[in-house]
C-alpha cells in the first residue's frame, strides 16, 4: 500500500519571515551569522552570540521603520556605535511609509557646477519641501574628490602596506551625482519625515560626524600642580655592549586581521557598478588565496557570499 503524498502546488504569495519576540529575533539572527551572510560592516570582528547580538539589534532598528527582517540587514550599518541607514535605504524607509504625496531625487548641472537635489511632499499634511546640495556645498565640507588616484592600502601576500597610485573607488569620485542627490535627500527627508524616520541618519553623514569628533581638539588639560623641576644630569655610563640584531626568524610579523580583510572586500565591492568591475576588484584581493593562507580557508565560503551578494545587488540594476 503506497503512503499519500501531498501534491505540491504552485504560485501563492511569498511572505517573509517575521520574528514577533526577541527570541525570535535572535534565532533569526543566529542563523545570519551561522550562515555567513552577516554584513561585515555590522558585526566587524564579533563573533559566535556577540555577532548575533549585533544583527537582531539592526533587524530591531529596521522593525521601528517597518523593514523586514532581511531588508534591515541590507540597509543599515553601524558606525562606531551608531546606527545608520545606506543612502537608498533611507529612500527607501519614506516610500513604504505610506506617508509620501511623492518623493523626487536627482542631479542637474547648471553653469558647469553640479547641484543635487530631493523634493517630496507629505500626503497627510501636504507639506512641500526641496532641499538642494551643490557641487559647491560638497567642495566646502570637504567632501568632493576629484583625484583619479590616491594612496592607500592594499594586500600584497596576505600583507597590507600603502601604496601610492592606486584607483581612487571613494563614492565621491565614482559616483558625485548620486552622492550628491543622496546627501541633498539625507536633509530633505530627516526634515519633512522625521516622525519615520526616528533620528536615523544617512551612511555618510554619520560617517562624516564621526570623523569629525575624532578630530577634535583633545589637548589634555593642564597639570594641576607644576612639574618638578629636571633631575640633575647622571654621570657617563661605561658603553653598552652592542646589541646584537632579532633574528629575522623570530621576528613577529604583523597578526592577520580577518575582520579588517573581510570589510575591505565589501567596502571594495560596494564600489563596483557592475559585474565585470566585482570581478577584477575580487580578483585583486585574492581572497581564496590570502585567507587559506593565514588560515582561515574556513572563511573562504563567507568572501564568496560578500562578492555573490554585491552581484546580486547589481543584477536589476544592470538588466539581470
Amino acid at each position: 500500500m503506497n503512503a499519500y503524498v501531498p501534491a505540491l502546488t504552485g504560485g501563492g504569495q511569498v511572505i517573509a519571515i517575521v520574528p514577533q519576540t526577541f527570541e525570535e529575533t535572535f534565532r533569526v539572527a543566529r542563523a545570519v551569522v551561522a550562515s555567513g551572510l552577516a554584513p561585515s560592516a555590522l558585526i566587524g570582528k564579533l563573533t559566535g552570540d556577540d555577532a548575533a547580538s549585533a544583527v537582531a539589534v539592526a533587524i530591531m532598528s529596521g522593525a521601528e521603520l517597518g523593514l523586514k527582517p532581511m531588508v534591515s540587514l541590507r540597509s543599515f550599518t553601524v558606525i562606531n556605535g551608531k546606527p545608520a541607514l545606506y543612502g537608498d535605504g533611507l529612500i527607501n524607509v519614506v516610500r513604504m511609509s505610506g506617508k509620501v504625496a511623492y518623493l523626487r531625487t536627482g542631479c542637474d548641472e547648471v553653469n558647469g557646477k553640479l547641484i543635487g537635489y530631493c523634493e517630496a511632499k507629505r500626503l497627510d499634511t501636504g507639506e512641500e519641501k526641496r532641499v538642494e546640495f551643490s557641487q559647491d556645498d560638497a567642495i566646502r565640507a570637504r567632501l568632493w574628490d576629484d583625484r583619479a588616484t590616491i594612496k592607500k592600502k592594499v594586500w600584497e601576500n596576505g600583507q597590507p602596506v600603502w601604496k601610492d597610485g592606486q584607483p581612487n573607488d571613494a563614492p565621491w569620485y565614482r559616483f558625485p551625482k548620486r552622492m550628491l542627490a543622496w546627501r541633498a535627500a539625507g536633509y530633505c527627508l530627516r526634515e519633512l519625515f522625521g516622525d519615520v524616520l526616528g533620528g536615523i541618519r544617512d551612511e555618510f553623514e554619520v560617517r562624516e560626524i564621526d570623523e569629525a569628533e575624532t578630530m577634535r581638539d583633545i589637548t589634555p588639560a593642564k597639570p594641576a600642580h607644576p612639574p618638578k623641576p629636571p633631575a640633575p644630569p647622571a654621570p657617563p655610563a661605561q658603553a653598552a655592549a652592542p646589541i646584537e640584531a632579532e633574528p629575522a626568524a623570530s621576528r613577529t610579523e604583523p597578526e592577520f586581521e580577518l575582520g579588517d580583510f573581510l570589510e575591505q572586500i565589501e567596502t571594495g565591492l560596494a564600489g563596483a557598478k557592475d559585474e565585470t568591475e566585482v570581478e577584477e576588484i575580487w580578483n585583486d584581493f585574492d581572497a581564496p588565496a590570502v585567507l587559506e593562507t593565514n588560515g582561515h580557508a574556513d572563511m573562504i565560503d563567507t568572501a564568496f557570499a560578500i562578492r555573490d551578494r554585491r552581484l546580486a545587488q547589481l543584477a536589476p540594476l544592470n538588466g539581470g
